[in-house]
């Protein structure tokens, strides 16, 4: 995951200290790599303990630590390709412009998604998914949408999946999981209160939860078992989610595509589903 992807997500929540110190690694990381601890605490006007507790903060043992995982995130800096630009959609924009821009800031998106779930987590959320009794989704607005989706692939899979867009059936619904049942809830902020509030009851009943939201501090991302991440360039006002569920879908797909993988008998079923579904295309 990168760090500089972390700490764009987590600035707004750090200490004042903590914020100048953060703020210089994202906007200059190159010059930060070049500074010891005690030149960034110069430059930062922070002490040099605060620099070293900093890193501590992050999970690093030390500074030096943290500059291997900044220039780790620099060498695995995607550029958009020639002729795409990136950037936030204007009214004053012209079409090619717009065009460009959405492309842009969707291949970005995706780009950096895969970048911040490492392939570990990966592999537990694909246990958990192939082991669990019932598989329940959540999520509401453009997540419910994408959780749908997921819940189509799930099913020609032969999985038990449970999905309603009505909130009171989802509660219901959860409150009947037990310890072999998986939930996998879909916030890009975290703070839905209603797909929150059916993690704590899923947590309650001892079921697993796996959770897909951003990579900034939110109250799903604190209950979950198994965290994974989008990242979306949605920093303005915003018509409507469209980065964010860009990067959902891509996390689902990933996952549905190892999954036939994983799963021995899932190409039985998909054959089994299209046959069934031939008929009615005839």
């Amino acid at each position: 995951m990168s760090i500089l992807k972390i700490l764009a997500a987590q600035l707004d929540t750090m200490t004042q200290a903590d914020q100048q110190i953060g703020q210089f690694i994202i906007d200059d990381p190159e010059r930060m790599l070049g500074l010891s601890s005690a030149r960034l605490a110069k430059v930062t006007g922070r002490s040099q303990s605060s620099v070293v507790k900093f890193s501590q903060k992050l999970g690093f043992t030390g500074y030096q630590q943290l500059k291997l995982a900044v220039n780790k995130a620099k060498a695995q800096e995607w550029q958009a390709p020639a002729g795409i630009i990136h950037g936030t959609i204007d009214a004053s924009d012209s079409y090619m412009t717009i065009l460009q821009k959405l492309i842009g800031s969707k291949l970005l998106s995706m780009r950096e998604t895969s970048a911040v779930n490492d392939e570990r987590t990966i592999d537990q959320a694909l246990d958990i998914l192939v082991s669990a009794r019932r598989i329940q989704l959540a999520g509401v607005g453009a997540s419910s949408l994408v959780a749908r989706d997921f819940s189509y692939k799930l099913l020609k899979l032969g999985r038990t999946v449970l999905l309603d867009s009505d909130n009171h059936i989802q509660i219901a619904n959860v409150s009947n999981l037990g310890s072999d049942d998986l939930l996998v809830a879909l916030s890009y902020s975290g703070n839905s209160m209603e797909v929150v509030r059916i993690a704590e009851l899923a947590k309650a009943r001892g079921a697993t939860v796996i959770s897909i939201t951003g990579l900034q501090p939110n109250p799903l991302l604190s209950l979950a078992d198994i965290s994974l991440y989008t990242v979306a360039d949605e920093e303005r006002v915003r018509s409507s989610a469209i980065t964010s569920r860009d990067a959902q879908l891509m996390i689902i797909d990933m996952l549905f595509i190892l999954l036939l993988r994983r799963q021995e008998d899932a190409h039985d079923y998909i054959h089994r589903s299209e046959a069934a579904v031939t008929v009615l295309k005839a």
